[in-house]
């Protein structure tokens, strides 16, 4: 069960303020590395955990590559470089050096010069000393009101609370545009200084607008939320455009380094969209086969899966789903998620009534709440799996519609059968080469989607719509893969 990232300062687009050439020349501020130390386990655990063994010390050795060229002093202990395994397609950075990249944003890019720009913006990101600018934002618009943004934070229970609230200060934030920009420039001069092709800024960012606009395509159907970098890194219509003027402006454009074979090579067998280990998105159904649960969300509502809760999100309301440990009482059990939920507010909680819902023992409660938006109903429905473990639904709603949208979904809550988990199996990278008897569509009909086949090969490639395949090509698939075990 996933989500992300990053805020705001007005700054100039393509020339470095001096301020921002001098943060360059800096160390990193003792209490950021600190505090990113003492942050960064809850947050790789908050995001699937971290990649481990080739791949992983590939991407530490092309970011450290680039984050040579930022003037940081002592840069090869100032930044590491974390490969998340999370199914959101992002890239962020936190201050104190941390960089993190998700395994689904690798999967969209076509090279390893790709990966330095991404790595670069990010490392440029702290240069220029943008989280600070962010932080102070923040805290003029505090979001701990009820629910403390639901959307986007897990329900806290067990201890968890504090460290799933600052995620969720961090999700609701984003770059300026002005911001975005001037870390594509910091990004494009250390590609560029470190020997790769800086035109792989502007393809980068095509990609994004690729997977962006293929993702509003789809997502009705495949009622998934739109990828996260398109939210907190702004993909204006320009931005590519800008970044391909500024590897013009550095007259080496098309001459560094792109290695695309080696790039691909370590995207073989990368896991693409969900992990089974959190649980498969598949339509309006959520299935994980660990715990051998299923629900299905109502018609038109969008989910985002993380390693500790889902998120649903429609007309009617929002959502969110997660469990925690289980002390065999569900109205105790409703009341913590609640006080955890609410924070300092006082709610006025009805008692819990008893259901069954397919053979689950289940209580519910609605409660009244102020948010910035108004007055909302906030609704818990709480079920016991085993002796141990209970899950639950908080849904957030308009006052005096309760769980009236979300019906369906809390009566589908029900265990699966061991034959219906071991068939849920994870989507993989293929890399393959072009043969000579090989087309765009044969090619596309492997893909492990229903849907959109063509459409998601051609994007996932940096295909145009009527280039031609070469044989020797290197090109990647979604498959479907064998599960870890």
């Amino acid at each position: 069960m996933r989500t992300l990232t990053l805020l705001l300062l007005a700054a100039t687009a393509t020339v470095l303020s001096p301020v921002v050439a001098q943060a360059q020349l800096r160390g990193l501020r003792q209490n950021d590395v600190a505090e990113a130390q003492q942050q960064h386990p809850a947050l790789v655990a908050e995001f699937g955990g971290a990649e481990t063994g080739p791949r992983a010390s590939y991407v530490e050795s092309i970011g450290r590559r680039v984050a040579a060229q930022s003037g940081t002093a002592n840069y090869q202990a100032a930044y590491h470089f974390t490969t998340l395994n999370s199914a959101v397609e992002n890239a962020f950075s936190v201050p104190g050096g941390y960089v993190y990249i998700t395994r689904q944003l690798m999967g969209l890019m076509g090279d390893e010069a790709e990966l330095g720009f991404v790595l670069g913006h990010e490392v440029g990101h702290i240069a220029a000393n943008h989280a600070h600018a962010r932080q102070s934002v923040a805290s003029r618009n505090s979001i701990l009101g009820v629910l403390g943004a639901i959307l986007g934070s897990a329900v806290g229970i067990n201890g968890v609370s504090n460290m799933l609230t600052q995620a969720a200060q961090m999700r609701t934030l984003s770059f300026s545009r002005d911001q975005e920009f001037q870390a594509d420039v910091l990004g494009i001069r250390y590609l560029t200084t470190a020997g790769y092709d800086p035109g792989a800024g502007s393809t980068m960012l095509a990609a994004l607008t690729r997977a962006s606009a293929l993702s509003a395509r789809t997502q009705g159907k495949a009622n998934r939320s739109t990828p996260e970098w398109a939210s907190t890194h702004p993909l204006s219509e320009n931005r590519a455009q800008r970044a391909l003027a500024e590897a013009q402006r550095t007259g080496r454009i098309g001459q560094g380094l792109r290695n695309r074979d080696a790039f691909v090579a370590q995207l073989n067998g990368l896991y693409m969209d969900d992990d089974p280990a959190q649980g498969i998105i598949d339509g309006r159904s959520f299935t994980h086969p660990d715990l051998r649960m299923q629900f299905i969300v109502p018609v038109g509502y969008q989910m985002q899966n993380s390693a500790r809760a889902v998120t649903i999100a429609g007309s009617a309301g929002q959502a969110q789903f997660g469990g925690g440990r289980y002390s065999g009482n569900l109205e105790n059990y409703i009341g913590l998620v609640l006080r955890e939920l609410a924070g300092d507010q006082r709610l006025n909680v009805p008692p819990p009534q008893r259901t069954t819902i397919n053979g689950l023992p289940a209580a519910y409660t609605t409660a009244r709440a102020n948010a910035r938006s108004g007055v909302v109903d906030v609704s818990v429905m709480a079920y016991q799996w085993d002796a141990n473990t209970a899950y639950h639904f908080v849904m957030l709603t308009r006052a005096g519609t309760g769980i009236g949208p979300f019906v369906s979904m809390v009566d589908s809550l029900r265990k699966i059968s061991a034959a219906e988990a071991s068939a849920i199996r994870p989507r993989i990278i293929q890399v393959v080469t072009v043969g000579p008897n090989d087309t765009r569509q044969s090619l596309a009909g492997r893909m492990a989607y229903p849907d959109f086949k063509l459409e998601r090969f051609l994007s996932l490639n940096g295909i145009a719509g009527n280039a031609p395949l070469t044989p020797g090509q290197k090109v990647k698939l979604v498959v479907y893969g064998a599960r870890r075990r």
